[in-house]
């Protein structure tokens, strides 16, 4: 009997041991949950991410490619979403950020004729507006609303912390319509050149939207006059965005390397 007794205690014994093996290689797989960091947006500029597709969704893309309709050429413009590596096919010219430099290889001297640093995401920034204003490092602030043709936009201002990209100084101003919330206007400074804050706001119009794997994406920017006295008065140029695709997937970091005929292009 006293043989049993001890034959069940091993047992139990061994049961256990292998019960408490089992659950430390349980707990072993069991992936640590992550936290989920929502950033806090004004109430209004929210809803205007809501009525462009959302800027979780936004942020869950990995890969922004379009191409710039011009008169005498069609820019294919590609970034990553995340890292904002970028690359961007001309006539004669390609221009990419590696994640550390802007280069530029061309066919010829004159075949780019701008500043490659500046040019780089500009259309970029234009183009994927509101969601690049979800950014890190932005300040926003309510603005007086933008008056043109008897309606009223109401809109925030946009300002960056220091260090924040090439031109801190810039500010944005996004308007949107009352009733939608889309977007409908942006006005920018620019302070690249001179690194001096402006007050010369410069106005753009965004049209012709579209959806784009669930986004609204405009198909027209148009550029606007104004008169002595800052009003918006009247189109001055637009520029057309065409095969625009919005992808769940990542380029191969390679398509961003600086080829070997390339040269880097210094700031300023």
């Amino acid at each position: 009997m006293k043989k049993i007794t001890i034959a069940l205690v091993a047992l139990c014994f061994v049961v256990a041991c292998n019960t408490t093996e089992k659950k430390e290689k349980s707990s072993e797989k069991t992936p640590k949950s992550t936290e989920t960091v929502t950033k806090n947006y004004p109430d209004k500029l929210q809803k205007v991410f809501d009525a462009h597709g959302g800027i979780d969704k936004w942020n869950a893309a990995q890969t922004l490619v379009y191409e710039m309709v011009k008169p005498d050429n069609t820019e294919k413009h590609i970034t990553d979403l995340h890292s904002r590596k970028t690359r961007l096919q001309g006539k004669n010219f390609t221009i990419g950020f590696d994640g550390k430099d802007v280069w530029l290889s061309q066919k010829d001297s004159t075949a780019f004729r701008n500043n490659a640093r500046f040019y780089h995401n500009l259309y970029f920034y234009f183009y994927a507006m509101p969601f690049v204003l979800g950014d890190d490092g932005i300040t926003y602030s309510k603005t007086e609303s933008l008056a043109f043709e008897n309606v009223l936009f109401p809109g925030f201002k946009i300002s960056y912390g220091e260090n924040v990209g090439d031109s801190p100084e810039d500010n944005y101003f996004i308007y949107y319509n009352p009733e939608t919330y889309q977007m409908e206007w942006l006005g920018y400074t620019v302070t690249y050149f001179n690194g001096k804050s402006s007050n010369k706001i410069k106005y753009i119009r965004y049209e012709d939207w579209q959806k784009v794997n669930g986004l609204l994406l405009p198909r027209v920017l148009t550029w606007y006059k104004t008169n002595e006295n800052g009003k918006v008065i009247g189109a001055r140029n637009s520029v057309t965005f065409s095969n625009v695709a919005v992808m769940d997937k990542k380029m191969d970091d390679n398509m961003y390397e600086r080829p070997k005929d390339a040269e880097i292009v210094p700031k300023g």
